[in-house]
């Protein structure tokens, strides 16, 4: 996403409640960050959803990807009427590696995520903010800092993040595959045989999952996917579903000629998501979410609005720097579950930071980082069967 951005000329520029900041001053100590309560508004106690299933596409503006013209009518038709359209849906920051570290985190952006973290080095912690956002900069979290993964582990609950590609390296890691600490990103430009990118991949910047064997076990490539879907017992409680670089929509022609963009990701849905629909844990109790990781951010689509008194992050001047704005502009997504009412719109403004807070809802965890803001929404009975059914 940087390269693109280099070669379209574009270049990156570098209140909570009184409790929460004496606590911050309280507890400023490199290797202790305590997660953030909950505040957030959850209007509805969630359905008896067991398996979560998430697919982030890339960088398309909400006109192209939702509109009447759109190149992915599977995606902006065929699911739609299988679920519910959530019309004011917000990425939280540009360029990718931030949104991503969002869903599963709720950090904001710091100077280095929104750079894709190019080199892959070490969070440099200068202690603890408000809502449990570490201060400082940098890639890799410290292993204080935890992810709706490790929410999951602490409470025998399993995920797993299923990565196209990442196996394809002859020289690389198989599964848990990140560059060494230090060492530049060599997967920021697709290769003919290999569209994995690590910052599409957020586990692997938090120490809490790469200093741990369940890495190895828990971030694979997405080939392994559809053998887990065969059961109940096999499927995950938590899925994060990545396509490659040509799939995802990113690149809009991929290694040798091949059509990209939003083609190539509605053919993508196509091949996987009938997969999920008809697996035995989405019919028996599964949620599908599909989005952006953010919207367009070069040329006149570009689009850095933000939505839900988004907080402004303590390590950066703007949570979008690519353009400057407060947030990733808005994307999109669309929701489909046996609890979801089909065919359904819902106008509720949400971001990256509200889709943690619902699906922390959903397992019954604590809310973490800026998924505790207050009067943040989380989905309630404006999601579960009780949307409207205008389109």
């Amino acid at each position: 996403m940087i390269e693109s951005a280099r070669r379209s000329g574009h270049r990156a520029s570098g209140s909570s409640v009184a409790g929460l900041a004496l606590l911050a001053l309280a507890v400023g100590v490199w290797g202790f960050v305590a997660p953030s309560v909950s505040s957030a508004a959850t209007t509805t106690k969630p359905p008896a959803i067991k398996h979560v299933f998430l697919i982030n596409l890339e960088n398309k503006s909400f006109d192209e990807t939702w509109g009447a013209s759109s190149p992915a009518p599977y995606l902006s038709q065929t699911l739609v009427a299988k679920g519910q359209f959530l019309s004011q849906y917000f990425a939280i920051g540009h360029v990718s590696l931030d949104n991503y570290i969002a869903q599963i985190s709720g950090q904001g952006p710091n100077k280095q995520t929104q750079l894709d973290c190019s080199t892959y080095t070490d969070f440099v912690s200068t202690g603890m903010g408000a809502l449990g956002q570490v201060l400082g900069d940098g890639c890799v979290y410290p292993t204080s800092v935890k992810t709706i993964a490790d929410q999951l582990t602490a409470k025998k609950l399993t995920w797993k993040g299923y990565m196209e590609d990442m196996g394809n390296s002859p020289t690389e890691p198989k599964t848990c595959r990140h560059p060494e600490i230090g060492a530049k990103d060599t997967t920021l430009v697709a290769k003919a045989d290999d569209g994995y990118a690590t910052r599409h991949n957020p586990f692997v910047y938090f120490h809490s999952i790469i200093d741990s064997p369940i890495c190895n076990t828990n971030v694979v490539p997405l080939d392994r996917f559809e053998a887990d879907l065969a059961s109940v017992k096999t499927t995950p409680n938590f899925s994060m579903i990545t396509p490659n670089l040509c799939n995802d929509g990113h690149d809009a022609t991929c290694p040798g000629g091949i059509l990209g963009g939003l083609v190539a990701s509605n053919a993508w849905l196509e091949q996987w998501v009938p997969k999920i629909l008809a697996s035995p844990a989405f019919k028996k109790d599964g949620l599908l979410i599909v989005t952006f990781d953010e919207a367009e951010f070069i040329g006149a689509s570009a689009d850095a609005t933000s939505c839900c008194n988004a907080p402004k992050p303590p390590n950066v001047e703007n949570a979008s720097a690519i353009p400057p704005g407060p947030g990733g502009g808005r994307v999109g997504a669309v929701l489909v579950s046996p609890f979801i009412k089909p065919g359904s719109t819902n106008d509720t403004p949400y971001n990256h930071y509200g889709l943690l807070c619902s699906m922390e809802d959903v397992f019954g965890l604590k809310h973490l980082g800026y998924a505790g803001q207050p009067g943040l929404t989380c989905f309630g009975a404006d999601v579960y069967k009780k949307a409207s059914t205008k389109k």
